[in-house]
């Protein structure tokens, strides 16, 4: 088990790195990602304009068709929008004053919260993705487990490559509800997996039991089962936190 004995969090873990993208579909996703990043970092504020395709194409060294395809994504996410001839807006649900936050991770307790917290919202998360995906929903939640697969490979825990997929289960029940909790809870959500990882390493082969987890998520969602998706996304996530406190969880009554 990772050491996190006490009731304060002395070491926060490091925000998870940027996965690499290849082109296509995940080129599209890496530059949608990097705009709702920076929307809703503020460095766009509401109602301010965008820079023109031309210029976002350079900034980020793709292609634009790549920035377009991205744009029309924060369009039908209501994230920015068109003004004939004007260009493309941040809208105020862009803000970041108008994001859904919580408290920061302060405490062993808080972590143990936030399991409960995800295991009231994900398992139904995957019942619906699995009634509602789409081919692009699939394909990004496999990206993901690919990810997942190559650093199991190595013997590796990419926390980064974990978060993407359980938001990718939470985009394809098209229900951005699901999506903007989530978003709220990355924070939160890296620093147990982060605790979760470091559990996992060591001679027992806990990495490539967490992938053959993930991966049964993603056949379940994939194949239409959203029985066994919600079963299964629930038993992930209880062996993931059983994991990282050894069975030993915490009395939240007081």
């Amino acid at each position: 088990m990772a050491e996190v004995n006490g009731e304060s969090l002395n070491a926060e873990a490091g925000p998870p790195g940027k996965p690499e993208r290849g082109k296509g579909v995940k080129l599209v996703d890496r530059v949608f990602d990097q705009l709702l990043e920076r929307i809703r970092g503020g460095n766009y504020p509401p109602d301010s304009r965008l820079p023109g395709e031309h210029e976002l194409a350079s900034m980020l060294g793709v292609s634009r068709p790549i920035v377009r395809d991205a744009l029309a994504r924060l369009r039908d996410q209501g994230m920015v929008y068109a003004r004939q001839g004007a260009g493309t807006f941040v809208s105020a649900h862009g803000s970041p004053t108008t994001q859904l936050a919580y408290s920061p991770v302060k405490t062993i307790a808080d972590i143990q919260r936030c399991y409960e917290f995800r295991l009231t919202i994900e398992p139904a998360a995957a019942y619906f993705a699995a009634k509602r995906r789409n081919e692009s929903a699939i394909q990004k939640i496999a990206s993901a487990l690919a990810d997942l697969r190559e650093a199991t490979s190595h013997q590796l825990h990419r926390t980064d490559a974990d978060f993407l997929f359980h938001r990718a289960v939470t985009e394809a029940a098209n229900n951005h509800y699901y999506t903007a909790s989530i978003d709220a809870l990355k924070a939160h959500i890296a620093v147990g997996m982060h605790l979760h990882g470091l559990s996992l390493l060591g001679p027992r082969q806990g990495l490539e039991q967490v992938y053959e987890e993930h991966n049964a998520i993603y056949k379940a969602i994939a194949d239409g089962r959203p029985d066994d998706a919600q079963r299964l996304m629930k038993a992930h996530l209880e062996g993931s936190r059983d994991r990282l406190f050894e069975g030993r969880v915490l009395d939240l009554s007081f």
